[in-house]
């Protein structure tokens, strides 16, 4: 996933005639559609939608400051670089996401 996500920043950022600012910010498939968060210290919010879901931005920022930086970052417990082990910042994750407009449980 990192190394697509690289290649895929790398040539949006060469290939737009805007200013990137806010760079890469989604990719879209046949099947779904991939939003993309970076904040300025580097870390990747990344989630896959249906096609027919607009701009998340806001959900994904709100998913870093909100959830990341208040559950695992401000947490002593928590090591930083490393994968997610906490419970409580999981069970938050998985109610805000239930949450959306745009979330729907489908029969698996």
């Amino acid at each position: 996933m990192y190394g697509m996500l690289f290649s895929i920043r790398s040539f949006v950022s060469k290939m737009s005639p805007l200013d990137m600012k806010d760079g890469f910010l989604a990719f879209q498939t046949s099947r779904y559609k991939l939003h993309y968060y970076e904040t300025p210290t580097g870390i990747k919010v990344v989630m896959n939608t249906d096609l027919g879901v607009g701009p998340i931005r806001d959900v994904l920022h709100h998913i870093y400051s909100a959830l990341y930086v208040e559950l695992v970052v401000k947490n002593p417990l928590c090591p930083l670089g490393q994968t997610v082990q906490s419970e409580l910042f999981r069970s938050r994750l998985d109610s805000y996401i239930r949450s959306l407009p745009f979330f729907s449980a489908r029969a698996g």
